[in-house]
């Protein structure tokens, strides 16, 4: 028996090995979060009210909470964590810049400017309303995006990661000011939304919205995880995709449009949720290392964990008032994405 083929197959098992089991621990947190937010509220209810609730024991008053309000907000919270943290991973080795994130780069304010417009003129009492938001956003997006690249063009080059993030940013306080002129013109029931939307509040708390987003999360997330030897090879940069036979500019196009229609349908029910895609990727390759097989899932898994976690925080900490989650990530994401700065510059 060949030894170094031996060793190669022992190393590769310990990684499986490993890999598995922080899937298995990640699972149980997910889980214990889980349970400790449907047991989070203004209107408290034990974990054996809870049990005994979800096994269909429960008072009337008890499955209204649970069902109605809790159930909702939690599976909404878990789905916009993973599409925003894959989202986020895709920019990242689609550009080749650690420091990408559907936030940073416009994305989210684009899909705001887009949904703060809709509910001006369409407003979002009916209940098309609940499945053409995040057509909306996506276009909003979209229409971003495609601008951020033209303008971070450079002449007989590709536009670089660190122009592309000045140019969102910029774009991103240019859509954010346009944004702000346009809600002095919604009567009170919409500012309200457009305001704790733009907080990043999970303001869709019901079925309708899980329905409307659980397509999105699990076909583009499907596609995504289908492309994971193709994201591996771009992480390592252009000419060595080019070499290898990647058609390197169809397939960017491609993952970045999943990741534009991740992003913004997640920011249609979840409002603006930012640093997750910059979280969530970069927790996840310490775990697991680069392999886009294992890390894609793990990226869902841990953006999952963060907004829930977030989300039950802000429900706690200023009862009986709330702290929309995407300012608690804020509160996180923002020394974290200075540290990385501040580590890219050394």
């Amino acid at each position: 028996m060949n030894p170094v083929r031996e060793l190669v197959r022992t190393d590769r098992g310990r990684r499986l090995s490993r890999n598995h089991g922080v899937v298995v621990i990640l699972c149980g947190i997910l889980l214990f979060t889980l349970l400790v937010s449907m047991n989070t509220g203004q209107i408290r209810l034990s974990p054996f009210d809870t049990l005994r609730t979800l096994f269909g024991g429960g008072s009337g008053k008890e499955n209204l909470v649970l069902f109605q309000f809790r159930l909702p907000r939690i599976v909404i919270s878990i789905l916009v964590g993973a599409g925003l943290s894959i989202s986020g991973r895709i920019i990242q080795a689609v550009l080749g810049n650690s420091l990408a994130d559907p936030g940073l780069l416009g994305i989210h304010a684009g899909a705001g400017f887009a949904v703060t417009m809709y509910v001006l003129f369409l407003g979002t009492q009916s209940f098309l309303a609940v499945f053409t938001m995040p057509f909306i956003a996506m276009a909003g997006g979209g229409v971003t995006s495609f601008f951020i690249y033209i303008l971070a063009y450079a002449r007989r080059r590709e536009a670089s990661p660190v122009r592309l993030i000045l140019v969102g940013v910029a774009l991103q306080a240019g859509l954010t000011a346009l944004t702000t002129v346009t809600v002095v013109r919604l009567d009170e029931t919409q500012y309200n939304f457009v305001a704790a939307w733009q907080a990043g509040t999970i303001w869709g708390a019901n079925w309708n919205y899980v329905m409307a987003l659980l397509p999105w999360i699990f076909i583009l997330g499907f596609y995504v995880w289908s492309k994971a030897l193709v994201l591996d090879v771009l992480s390592l940069g252009e000419e060595v995709a080019g070499g290898l036979g990647i058609s390197v500019s169809r397939q960017r196009i491609f993952l970045l449009s999943s990741a534009v229609s991740l992003a913004g349908s997640c920011v249609a029910v979840g409002g603006g949720i930012g640093f997750v895609g910059l979280i969530a990727p970069h927790l996840a390759a310490k775990l697991v290392g680069s392999r886009h097989q294992i890390l894609l899932p793990v990226c869902a898994l841990t953006g999952s964990v963060l907004v829930l976690a977030a989300d039950t925080v802000g429900r706690t900490i200023v009862q009986p008032s709330e702290l929309p989650a995407g300012l608690v990530t804020a509160v996180i994401g923002a020394p974290y994405f200075l540290y990385l700065l501040r580590k890219r510059r050394n």
